[in-house]
């Protein structure tokens, strides 16, 4: 969950690992620091804290040279602190390593390199690595790649490594297991290593993504080699970047979150652009067609995810099985992999994941995979290991989602899933042609609501006003809002640190009701459908007991607003739609919220956004 970025060519490696750095800071910030070649020396600076902590404490140090690796660091093994920040020195300091990943067997490895008398400088378990580099490189005399190499062949884990040595100035290696990995080749024979494309994007836009057990060795004369574990040179699949550098800007918004909360009516029509049409009446998901009639066919789907993913996967249960009529079943990943899950040859399994390098998705990918299921992605990032994994699957086309707590991804996925289902659903005959059409003409009509349901921003910091000093919340939502609920909760708490839960609104009177009280705010959604009148009952007993009550109500609705504290109004929708339009109010509320406390909106406490270790 760390961020890695190295460069090697001719210019100044400095700003550019810098600047890479500040582009890698929603993947960790609890530490950050740098490792320079220059003169016949390493260079090493490292700090606690964010990126500008390193800069300052750089700012009167040697920082020349052109050939750098530097980090920023998610702590796992060992605390945030300045002797556990990346980059690590060997013992004899002629070696520098970065690591993204967790080193499963560091304790077995630890205690044989201390017998061989090797001092540990740190807690973490990166240091182990590079130690064992180095005695590999004394004991058997060996190049800097083939020790790597050698090393990894010891290692039990996940990894992404770039190692440099100042025997070597002329050369970087880097490795990736379950951790990404990319390659930059940059215009001027010079090549720039990063977790994810954002660091390189201002450099180049041509790529090559390490695989699995994959070896990248950049040589300033020899181009870059890449070799699998077992000493096997392969061909380098060089890939073009679509990505914008301005996508990676704030531009001229306060925060990332708030520009990607803006961005979701671009966001949603880019996902469906090419492959819906209501005029002609059809869907067409190009990355998943070869699979269409195994979908028609299955009598179940499991959908995997983690966080805001599995929120998505859970608006998608309730449209494949309401479309569809296919038997849905949504699991936490982290949870699927570690039983002995019951799944069928011709069972599909669909993955969920904004970064396509959730580890515990992967991880549950692969188990479905070797039990003959079909597995299936739906991911934002292009090269990521779950596009690359599965048998099919569809982009989002989101755009980079910089900011920590997902917004544009959510929606994103949400229209996936519901033209994946609305396909499936013509094919199969479950769906009659004029509900088909309309649907097509209403979600075509959402990012023109996504933008009417963003005027009410002025509203929504109003009341964010009134409630930023609760100490918890409750969301309630009924069907498909249901999922709605849990993603407000869960905003609230990631950003702003209030503890809030969501809960299917019929079940707040199984438990929940005993926390209301008149300081409890409880946000519901009551937009028009087949539940109504139920939720109605509900903000009646939240309201009994001095409730405060901030609802979504579709546009025009007059009975909750003589009943609810605050009201926010939606444009009205297919009930199957009501996912799209009301999660927004709910990512304003949260980010005012947190704006108003003093939180780092972009960048909330103990978390980083692309989860690849367990």
């Amino acid at each position: 969950m760390c961020g890695i970025v190295a460069y090697l060519g001719k210019k100044e490696a400095y700003p550019i690992l810098i600047k890479g750095l500040e582009r890698l800071e929603y993947r960790g910030y609890d530490s950050a620091g740098v490792a320079l070649f220059n003169n016949g020396n390493l260079n090493l600076y490292k700090k606690q804290g964010k990126v500008a902590n390193l800069v300052e404490f750089a700012k009167d140090k040697d920082t020349s040279g052109s050939l750098g690796i530097a980090h920023t660091r998610w702590a796992t093994h060992g605390e945030p602190n300045d002797r556990n920040a990346h980059p690590h020195f060997s013992g004899n300091e002629s070696i520098a390593i970065i690591h993204n990943g967790i080193i499963e067997n560091y304790d077995v490895l630890k205690e044989e390199l201390k017998k061989r008398g090797y001092v540990f400088k740190s807690d973490t378990d990166t240091e182990v690595l590079v130690h064992l580099i180095e005695d590999i490189q004394k004991s058997e005399g060996v190049k800097l790649s083939e020790a790597v190499r050698m090393a990894l062949m010891n290692v039990t884990g996940a990894y992404a490594i770039c190692v440099i040595s100042k025997d070597d100035p002329n050369t970087l290696v880097a490795a990736r297991k379950s951790s990404p990995l990319v390659v930059g080749i940059g215009r001027e024979n010079d090549f720039y290593l990063a977790s994810d494309a954002t660091p390189i994007i201002e450099y180049t836009n041509k790529v090559v993504y390490l695989d699995d057990e994959e070896i990248a060795v950049v040589n300033l004369e020899k181009g870059l080699k890449i070799y699998s574990l077992q000493d096997e040179e392969k061909t380098p699949y060089v890939q073009e970047l679509e990505m914008q550098l301005e996508a990676l800007e704030k531009g001229g918004y306060e925060h990332f979150m708030l520009k990607e909360i803006h961005e979701q009516p671009r966001s949603i029509n880019d996902c469906f652009r090419g492959r819906l049409n209501s005029v002609e009446g059809w869907v067409e998901l190009g990355g998943i067609k070869e699979f269409e009639k195994k979908f028609t066919k299955a009598k179940r789907i499991v959908m995997v995810a983690c966080g805001t993913s599995w929120h998505a996967c859970l608006v998608g249960e309730y449209l494949f099985e309401d479309l569809a009529r296919i038997n849905v079943e949504v699991e936490y990943a982290s949870e699927f992999r570690y039983r002995n899950p019951i799944i069928e040859e011709g069972d599909i399994v669909i993955a969920v994941s904004q970064s396509g390098e959730t580890a515990d998705t992967l991880a549950a990918l692969e188990l479905a995979k070797s039990k003959g299921a079909i597995i299936l992605g739906i991911c934002n990032v292009v090269g990521s290991s779950i596009s690359r994994i599965t048998h099919a699957g569809s982009y989002t086309h989101a755009g980079p989602e910089i900011g920590v707590a997902s917004t544009k991804a959510f929606t994103a996925q949400v229209t996936v899933l519901t033209l994946m289902a609305l396909s499936i659903a013509k094919k199969k005959g479950t769906i009659s042609e004029s509900k088909f059409r309309t649907m097509l003409a209403e979600l075509e009509a959402i990012p023109a609501k996504v933008s009417e349901v963003l005027k009410t921003n002025d509203l929504i910091e109003k009341i964010s006003a009134q409630y930023k000093d609760a100490s918890n919340a409750l969301y309630l939502g009924r069907g498909s809002s249901f999922p709605v609920a849990l993603e407000g909760a869960l905003k609230l708490k990631e950003i702003s640190y209030i503890h809030a839960e969501g809960y299917p609104a019929a079940e707040m009177k199984h438990g929940p009701i005993a926390l209301i009280d008149d300081e409890m705010p409880v946000f519901v959604v009551a937009t028009e459908g087949p539940s109504y009148e139920k939720v109605v009952s509900n903000i009646q007993e939240v309201k009994a007991r001095k409730g405060k009550i901030i609802a979504v109500v579709t546009e025009g609705d007059t009975q909750v607003r003589e009943m609810a504290d605050s009201v926010i109004e939606i444009p009205a929708t297919d009930e199957h739609l009501v996912p799209l339009l009301a999660t927004i109010p709910f990512q304003l509320l949260s980010y005012h919220i947190a704006v108003m406390r003093g939180c780092n909106v972009d960048q909330p406490r103990n978390l980083a956004k692309s989860v690849t270790v367990e």
